[in-house]
């Protein structure tokens, strides 16, 4: 009975797909041929060039600079996230005020570059000294740290606001209909039925966006932040060794590959429902 089984089994399975060398196709592999040829050039000159000193000399200033960036990430990603919730509200809402107030903050922090806002907090506040010292306001302000953190607040939290409303516009609105007719609370609806949902549709534009910080942050650099970049470049400075800087771009890919792989194993374990 097995046997026929497994018989039948093979000749309802469908025929592979066959694939084509098109054009597109060679040039793709071509392009994975040309990076692991970069990657091996890379590793041989890491070894060729490799200084023992150096590396014991400037690994613990690479180390700070690390937690430094990852500090400047986490922090600023968590006080965006808060943030993002009211503005996301306001997108959503009806009243045209909030609405419009909401729109201008998204579209000036997603439409300007992030260097450009960090630059106007450090150095555009830096020159309203008076005032700020009347408010209270200087010792903050005056930090080139703080004023990193929160320019990198302002910023994420406009995209993780744009996140948040489409992954909850993305919940159909039978969802909420069914959910009334049982009677259920708004708030009960969007905790226990919505944003369950909501989150799984947002959890890779939520890690895209983390990932987008790490890398965002080596700008932090030009305002005496010495954080992973500002190790590198004073690391550099000192030895005028390029390796130097070899050094701080396999760490952040080593940062964005473990979290692009953390996100992909949240997103399997949250969807083992879905597939069949």
């Amino acid at each position: 009975m097995s046997a026929v089984t497994e018989t039948s089994t093979d000749v309802d399975r469908p025929p592979a797909i066959p694939r084509p060398w098109t054009a597109a196709r060679i040039t793709g592999h071509v392009f994975i041929v040309l990076w692991l040829m970069l990657g091996v050039a890379m590793v041989g000159y890491l070894v060729n060039a490799w200084n023992p000193d150096l590396f014991e000399k400037y690994a613990p200033y690479y180390l700070s600079g690390l937690l430094v960036t990852i500090k400047l990430v986490a922090i600023s990603i968590v006080l965006g996230a808060l943030l993002s919730i009211p503005i996301a509200y306001a997108r959503m809402s009806k009243n045209k005020v909030l609405n419009a107030l909401a729109y201008a903050y998204v579209y000036f922090f997603r439409g300007t570059p992030l260097l450009a806002q960090t630059f106007l907090i450090y150095y555009g506040l830096g020159s309203f000294r008076p005032q700020l010292e009347a408010v209270g306001l200087w010792t903050f302000f005056r930090d080139a740290w703080y004023c990193a953190v929160f320019a990198f607040s302002l910023n994420t939290a406009a995209y993780q606001a744009e996140i948040l409303r489409g992954a909850i516009e993305s919940v159909p609105k039978g969802q909420w209909e069914g959910a009334e007719s049982l009677g259920l609370h708004k708030y009960q609806i969007l905790r226990k039925i919505v944003l369950p949902q909501a989150l799984i549709v947002a959890l890779r534009p939520y890690g895209n966006e983390i990932i987008l910080m790490i890398k965002g942050s080596a700008i932090v650099a030009i305002i005496t932040v010495y954080d992973l970049m500002g190790e590198t470049r004073r690391a550099y400075s000192r030895t005028f060794d390029f390796q130097t800087y070899l050094w701080a771009a396999l760490i952040y890919l080593s940062m964005v590959e473990t979290l692009r792989h953390g996100i992909e194993w949240i997103e399997r374990r949250i969807t083992r429902h879905l597939k069949r």
